[in-house]
């Protein structure tokens, strides 16, 4: 087999449809967020970023950045093995404390990533749970389907947020089997919300776990950033709580928080766990301070709130389409791939504005769009260039406005 020629031609087949992924070289600029220096082909030049997943800003935080660079001072760089070997440093037990209190449980687990504690988790679970089947959502994230899918457990994906259709297949099961039931609270791509309270009353009628992915919320939601099951008095109520450090705590990592006895079982079983090396000690020390000024701060929160209800109102005003959710998250639907990487290219070549386009797989075909994600540093300047920019943009492309 020519085994360049196969990749060359699958890559073509990526650029034909649209898809072909560009990563946008972007050096983030401390304290100036979301401002970033965009380094494209012509000299470097200030842009404008509005799909990070630094949620709050949180990444360049003053107490952030003085705790890191505290840890650095500490401790070095790395940790020097795995949580088991050597690589246990006491900024990653104050940062399970503090999750664990956050999500009002025993206990908490860290990971390296988001994407590692969903893998690692459910297929820790559901491979060693004699008999478990696992009740997915639909539209579940990528990191929870491997999981899954790794584990070799019996699968039943239930209608995305249908409590209705996920008691009809809870029924179709057998009592005794155990059973784990797996959605996230916010969606990260079209930004509608769980019906959180709904599939615990389901979970508790059934005898099953309930575990909930709150990457998109952590931080955002609940009076001390807890997500959204904290905003609903409902954190008690979950097995398992999973949540990430890099998106509103604005910086890396993924963890769970449950029970003692089942963050022990995992730390146990988890090859995922087992084998990685640990977060280094600045990485641990930059989260510990972001979370604790974020559950003493509504600030961010509210002020974020205001800013996505500014965007919303003056996308509506000019017909630009977009998803109505309950969330900070702002889907503007373009529906063709080619188009959507178009207006993107076009909104960073005139008008310094970066938003990354959402093509397939990440959504399905004929639903590709703009995520756009306001923060609490974009001003009103800034949203007054934007949806400018995106007036210019709309027409001459030929998309239809909303009404």
């Amino acid at each position: 087999m020519d085994f360049e020629t196969f990749f060359s031609t699958e890559l073509d087949a990526l650029r034909s449809e649209g898809r072909y992924r560009v990563f946008a070289d972007l050096e983030r600029q401390a304290g100036r967020f979301p401002r970033a220096t965009y380094h494209g082909a012509d000299t470097p030049r200030e842009v404008t970023v509005w799909c990070s997943n630094d949620y709050l800003g949180m990444g360049q935080h003053p107490d952030v950045l003085a705790a890191m660079h505290a840890a650095i001072d500490e401790c070095g760089a790395g940790t020097g093995g795995t949580r088991n070997i050597g690589g246990t440093n006491h900024y990653h037990i104050l940062l399970e404390q503090e999750l664990a209190d956050l999500h009002g449980k025993e206990s908490a687990l860290l990971f390296n990533s988001g994407y590692m504690s969903n893998w690692t988790s459910l297929s820790t679970l559901a491979s060693r749970i004699p008999g478990c089947v696992v009740l997915t959502d639909a539209l579940n994230h990528a990191s929870m389907i491997e999981g899954i899918r790794h584990s070799r457990a019996e699968k039943l994906i239930f209608a995305h947020n249908d409590p209705d259709d996920l008691r009809r297949k809870l029924a179709g099961l057998d009592p005794a089997r155990p059973k784990l039931i797996a959605f996230e609270s916010v969606y990260s791509m079209d930004g509608d919300i769980a019906p959180i309270a709904a599939f615990c009353d389901i979970a508790d009628e059934f005898g099953a776990m309930t575990y909930i992915d709150e990457v998109h919320a952590v931080g955002l939601y609940g009076p001390r950033g807890g997500g959204v099951s904290e905003r609903e008095g409902l954190s008690h109520r979950l097995t398992l709580i999973e949540g990430t450090l890099a998106k509103s705590f604005g910086v890396m990592g993924g963890y769970i928080a449950g029970s003692a006895a089942l963050c022990d079982y995992i730390r146990s079983f988890a090859s995922g766990f087992i084998f990685s090396s640990s977060l280094p000690p600045t990485l641990a020390a930059g989260a510990l301070a972001s979370i604790r000024h974020l559950k003493a701060s509504s600030s961010e929160r509210e002020r974020q709130q205001d800013r996505v209800a500014a965007l919303r109102r003056r996308l509506d005003a000019i017909g630009i389409p977009h998803l109505d959710n309950p969330s900070h998250i702002v889907p503007v639907m373009v529906g063709d791939p080619v188009l959507c990487k178009k207006i993107s290219d076009d909104l960073l070549a005139r008008f310094d504005i970066y938003v990354q386009p959402i093509n397939y797989p990440t959504v399905p075909r004929g639903t590709e769009r703009l995520r756009i994600t306001p923060s609490p540093l974009h001003s009103d300047a800034d949203i007054d260039h934007l949806v400018s920019a995106l007036t210019a943009i709309w027409g001459q492309v030929g998309l239809k406005r909303a009404a």
